[in-house]
């Protein structure tokens, strides 16, 4: 499939190219990347720490919803599930 976009590069207000899940068992440690959004599929509470190295807490996060955040690692107090890190 053609890809009309090839030739532009990306920033960060541009779509994601990319992704991984994010499994309970890897909260707590360091992501694979840094993300540029992380979508939920379960809603909960979300912990991540965030490319400067500040830890946030997201309260109250519902499901379906995306994080435009650039996190490097989801908490061990996240209670959300089935996420996604978008790059």
């Amino acid at each position: 499939m053609a890809d009309q976009f090839a030739s532009y590069s990306s920033g960060l207000e541009s779509p994601a190219f990319s992704g991984f899940a994010i499994g309970t068992a890897a909260y707590g440690t360091a992501l694979s990347e840094t993300t540029r959004a992380l979508f939920v599929g379960t809603g909960g509470t979300v912990v991540a720490t965030m490319a400067n190295g500040v830890a946030l807490t997201f309260e109250n996060v519902q499901d379906g919803s995306i994080l435009p955040i650039r996190a490097q690692e989801i908490g061990t107090a996240t209670t959300a599930t089935g996420i996604v890190g978008l790059v």
